[in-house]
């Protein structure tokens, strides 16, 4: 055991020991903390600009310019951002990248399109129903006589059956009075109940149409919201008037009370 010791103690105190760990520290350090970053960032680094909001071609000659390798990732759609325009940007703006880094931009697609159904031969209510599961709207109606198309069913749309249109469009239709030449004008018929929405329909040579009721908690039962054709519209002696009318009952049998 002395021997051991003696030959260990010998060993650590060695100046060439000392020398080769001092000279192990030594390159560990160098390589550590400037060989190493100095390869990761050879050829500089910079903050990444940023360029969402703008059209693709102006956000790639930012990029290029500042020696950043631009990349169209994908397009979206962007109810906000006018097609061709960056969304979105990866690195993000700021972010400390290197020299030729590429960066990955998301461009606006536009709004979302949808596709317009065909209305011609369809009634104003049906029209209305079909064009709001489509998120498009019933816009203005209007008449036209039509040796084609039967009495009350659409001739024309604004906006042709198959065209892609933004959500929330309005789609005028001209809806056929047949051969007959009188006519009527609607009256006002919102607000009123159905007696007498009823009543002031026969007092003009008109009848009421297809009855829908559905759901108020601010209105009365029995009373009209809706009309087509529309107060003020002309019509052919005899037309009928569809009316949308508030559904009998109370609020109570509509939403159940909550349980004590």
């Amino acid at each position: 055991m002395p021997v051991r010791n003696t030959l260990l103690r010998k060993i650590l105190t060695s100046k060439r020991l000392r020398y080769t760990l001092g000279l192990m520290v030594l390159v560990f350090v160098l390589f550590n903390y400037l060989i190493m970053p100095a390869y990761v960032y050879h050829g500089g680094t910079l903050n990444v600009p940023p360029v969402v909001g703008l059209k693709v071609e102006q956000a790639m000659q930012v990029l290029d310019s500042v020696g950043l390798e631009p990349v169209q990732s994908d397009t979206r759609p962007d109810p906000k951002l006018p097609a061709g325009t960056v969304v979105a940007q990866n690195p993000q703006s700021d972010e400390v990248v290197k020299f030729g880094r590429r960066v990955y931009l998301s461009v606006s697609g536009g709004e979302v399109l949808v596709t317009v159904p065909p209305l011609r031969g369809r009634s104003a209510r049906d029209a209305k129903f079909t064009l709001e599961r489509t998120g498009l709207r019933l816009g203005k109606i209007d008449y036209a006589t039509s040796e084609i198309y039967p009495e009350n069913t659409i001739i024309e749309q604004s906006a042709q059956s198959g065209a892609r249109v933004k959500k929330g469009t309005f789609v005028s239709v001209v809806i056929s009075r047949g051969k007959v030449v009188q006519e009527i004008r609607v009256p006002e018929l919102t607000g009123r109940s159905l007696a007498e929405a009823e009543k002031q329909l026969m007092q003009r040579g008109l009848k009421v149409g297809n009855i829908t009721y559905q759901s108020s908690f601010e209105l009365l039962p029995n009373t009209v919201v809706d009309q087509f054709p529309r107060s003020g519209d002309q019509v052919p002696a005899g037309q009928a008037v569809d009316l949308f009318v508030v559904k009998a009952g109370k609020p109570e049998d509509e939403i159940p009370s909550p349980k004590n």
